[in-house]
């Protein structure tokens, strides 16, 4: 990406067409077919094999689950994958780093098991073991990577330092060598438009660990790589809760969404459709949007946060076609008559609309007209409602909601918190991925 695109979701960077633009051209899907079929065209004339990079960091606790997959992708398709070691996360794609490094080990820990896979770790390795997994790794050839890197995993995040000991009498590269290298590997990441490891990189797109790893392989049966008949993913969740719960016991669901946020919209759909089948208080607790709260965002992640964002709301039936962003006084407008609609029980349906508004139809949800018929389509009076338009109520209301999510150690949208029905034992959530999740915690708690 250029760089006259960064942080073009910014609400005073670029002018709002620019940035509307930008975000349709990076969720189309029309678009995205181009860019694959592009690809493949420049694949086939270059006579390279279906290589797929796999960026590996040892000290992510995602990357311990991930690792434990790629014999079976290997197995499964007819690609050349390939190993790359990384270290640091780009900085420039990292907030609230305490937070951040808690939330990815507390959040593998409540997965991990639902992918039988064992982590019970509750805090990193420390430096020594960190770098003694690196000197492994660096001296693996690609061929062995795979074998190792679970073996140098599995001893690094159970702190069993014999285990690394051991195979660093096989496998070892001095320090200079292991500093070329990673560097190196974050070069090969970074170039290609990503920030983290655990992902796997192929043809200009990128796949976050294991909770992506279902869109690579759909790509790659469209290409006619599975090497068998099945049309089984190699990674499934093994899930426990119904589709439905119907129980005398009521839990208490606060949802905190953001009117900027494309995975929020990418959840709304499956939120309200939580509340018509289990059973559940919603309680709707809407934020500022992140730039709003004045983070900024790198072009490189904006790109895939959008792109990533499309094709997880295809994937759920609910698609982005039209793109407004709300950034600034739109959304301003909008969050100033939440409370008093709230107050009247259409909270959650009024983030529903105005979120459909602006992800769907491209729709300025600032405009008053706009504001004037969606309040009336709830069946509320307009001259009521608008007493509150542009007042400061709001403020305070978002800002104590937010307060609320980082006390769960979340910082980003949406978020989520399960409370039993006196709001005791408060259980925080971050992400639209993390749906699933909520209902295996609502199951247990009203089974």
């Amino acid at each position: 990406m250029l760089k006259s695109l960064r942080n073009f979701l910014s609400r005073r960077t670029i002018a709002y067409k620019v940035r509307n633009r930008t975000m349709n051209m990076f969720s189309s899907y029309e678009n995205l077919l181009t860019i694959r079929e592009k690809s493949e065209q420049k694949r086939k004339v270059e006579n390279r094999p279906h290589e797929v990079l796999y960026f590996h960091k040892v000290d992510d606790p995602y990357s311990h689950l991930t690792i434990q997959y790629i014999d079976k992708l290997m197995s499964a398709y007819d690609i050349l994958l390939k190993p790359v070691l990384v270290g640091e996360e780009n900085p420039e794609a990292l907030y609230e780093r305490s937070l951040y490094d808690h939330h990815c080990i507390r959040d593998v820990q409540r997965i991990a098991p639902f992918y039988d896979i064992n982590f019970s770790s509750d805090s990193y390795p420390d430096k020594e073991s960190v770098d003694l997994a690196n000197s492994i790794l660096c001296s693996v050839d690609d061929k062995d990577f795979v074998e190792v890197a679970k073996k140098v995993s599995d001893g690094l995040w159970r702190k069993n330092i014999t285990v690394l000991e051991e195979l660093s009498k096989i496998y070892n590269s001095t320090d200079t060598f292991v500093k070329n290298k990673i560097q190196s590997g974050n070069n090969t990441r970074d170039e290609s438009g990503y920030y983290f490891g655990s992902a796997f990189y192929y043809e200009k797109e990128h796949y976050w660990g294991v909770d992506r790893l279902n869109h690579l392989e759909l790509r790659l049966n469209e290409l006619g790589l599975n090497r068998s008949s099945s049309n089984e993913f190699i990674c499934s969740l093994n899930s426990l809760a119904p589709d439905i719960i119907n129980s005398d016991k009521k839990v208490n669901l606060h949802y905190y969404p953001s009117l900027n946020s494309p995975y929020t919209f990418v959840s709304i759909q499956r939120v309200r459709e939580l509340r018509e089948k289990y059973p559940v208080n919603l309680i709707t607790r809407p934020v500022l949007p992140m730039l709003m709260r004045m983070m900024t965002i790198p072009d490189f992640k904006a790109k895939y946060i959008i792109s990533d964002a499309a094709r997880e709301g295809r994937k759920y039936g609910h698609e982005m076609k039209s793109i407004y962003s709300p950034i600034g006084k739109p959304a301003r407008l909008a969050y100033s008559l939440f409370p008093i609609i709230d107050q009247s029980g259409k909270g959650f349906e009024y983030i529903e609309l105005l979120l459909n508004a602006s992800f769907q139809e491209g729709i300025n949800i600032g405009d008053l007209d706009f504001l004037k018929n969606l309040v009336e389509s709830l069946d509320l009076n307009w001259e009521v409602i608008k007493k509150d338009l542009n007042t400061k109520k709001w403020k305070k209301v978002l800002n104590d909601n937010c307060d609320d999510m980082y006390s769960g150690n979340c910082w980003g949208v949406p978020s989520f918190k399960i409370t039993n029905s006196d709001g005791s034992d408060p259980f925080y959530i971050w992400g639209q991925d993390r749906i699933w999740l909520l209902k295996e915690e609502i199951h247990k708690r009203c089974n």
